[in-house]
């Protein structure tokens, strides 16, 4: 018995690890948004290539937080703000200010939120 349920929490695990595609056309969006801007350079996200950055923190489940960068309520809002100009909100973060435009900043937010 203990056998198996080492096996469920194992295959639990990395069917986990394996998000799929986001299927809302504005998340999809915001994931080819946030690998082109190579945010995974610097933040985790399971199951996404690439993002296995140990600078900033994970970002599984950032939806469901409900503060940003220890400082912002976590609204849609907020967090485009923050993907895009961190400084103006948080002088002297680590995290630098993106080139992304500002509908491209909502669709990385959107895509966040539903990780």
């Amino acid at each position: 018995m203990r056998i198996a349920l080492v096996r469920i929490a194992l295959l639990a695990s990395s069917l986990a690890a394996c998000a799929p595609a986001p299927q809302d056309p504005v998340a999809r969006r915001g994931e080819a948004d946030f690998q082109a801007a190579h945010c995974g350079a610097c933040h985790q996200l399971r199951g996404l290539q690439g993002a296995v950055g140990e600078v900033g923190p994970p970002l599984d489940g950032l939806g469901r937080r409900t503060i940003l960068a220890g400082v912002l309520p976590n609204t849609p809002t907020n967090l485009a703000q923050w993907i895009r100009q961190p400084q103006s909100l948080k002088p002297g973060d680590a995290m630098p200010d993106s080139p992304l435009t500002p509908q491209q900043a909502q669709d990385v937010a959107a895509f966040l939120d539903a990780r």
